[in-house]
């Protein structure tokens, strides 16, 4: 089984795929490559992180959960660990992943006040800029040091909130989606627009002890103000207040669609 996520070799996102699976993992700098390879059956399993935290919702996963069809099989919960990784005291620009650097924003500003930030495309990246150039700094997990001879910890959780973690899913083919499992995930299009629309399609979980996790909008894409609903329930598709909630839901949704991405069970991996 081919496992697909953010690479290259030792990004948080690696780990938590390591974690997950012993199977053979390759690599992608495009979390919407990685939902588009699960959904063309270019790879049977996908790991990309959704939410931290600090930033908040990963939103390139957010819509391409909306661009292509695919199951949500589990989700992992991991402690997030920033360390600044260098040759040398002496730099002037760290690189890393976007993500990384606003969780580190605090702390930079701080100790580094004024240095130059440059988002790249993992924190993996960063650290290979950090080895090839003695002027940059990186910021990763701090057993990127231990990968090679070049870089030293100049510090580790440097991330600015001691909780810091992100929370990852692994995707698969829809044929894999399940009705069993702690929490469920779907997106709901309802492609109209008036005055307690979002009430109504709260209600339905609220009217049956139902705990919304995470509801969250992003554009459609089709027009201004027109979006698209993500929401997360501690609850599974097998529970029958599950199903009854959705149907209202879907009643609700009619000129649009309700996408079930599935239910499945949460681990916490500390690494």
């Amino acid at each position: 089984m081919t496992t697909v996520t953010l690479g290259p070799e030792g990004t948080y996102s690696h780990r938590a795929a390591q974690a997950v699976t012993d199977d053979e993992i390759s690599f992608s700098e495009s979390v919407t490559a990685i939902v588009e390879a699960v959904a063309s059956g270019e790879a049977e399993r996908g790991v990309v992180p959704v939410e931290n935290s600090i930033e908040g919702s990963v939103t390139e996963s957010l819509d391409a959960f909306a661009e292509y069809d695919v199951a949500v099989v589990e989700e992992i919960i991991t402690p997030i660990r920033h360390a600044l990784l260098a040759q040398d005291e002496s730099f002037s620009l760290v690189a890393s992943h976007a993500q990384a650097l606003a969780q580190c924003r605090g702390w930079l500003d701080e100790h580094y006040p004024g240095v130059n930030v440059e988002a790249v495309a993992s924190t993996a990246r960063g650290v290979e800029r950090a080895r090839g150039d003695a002027d940059i700094a990186a910021i990763g997990h701090p057993e990127n040091a231990t990968n090679g001879t070049e870089l030293k910890v100049l510090a580790e959780d440097i991330q600015d909130q001691s909780s810091n973690a992100t929370r990852f899913v692994v995707v698969a083919p829809t044929s894999e989606r399940s009705e069993a499992g702690g929490k469920t995930s779907f997106i709901v299009y309802p492609d109209v627009d008036y005055p307690g629309l979002l009430l109504e399609l709260l209600e339905p979980f609220a009217d049956r002890d139902i705990n919304l996790t995470r509801v969250e909008s992003r554009p459609s894409g089709e027009r201004l103000g027109d979006y698209v609903f993500h929401i997360d329930i501690s609850a599974g598709l097998y529970e029958q207040r599950t199903q009854d909630a959705l149907a209202d839901i879907e009643d609700i949704a009619e000129k649009g669609w309700v996408r079930r991405l599935g239910s499945y069970d949460s681990q916490t991996v500390v690494n």
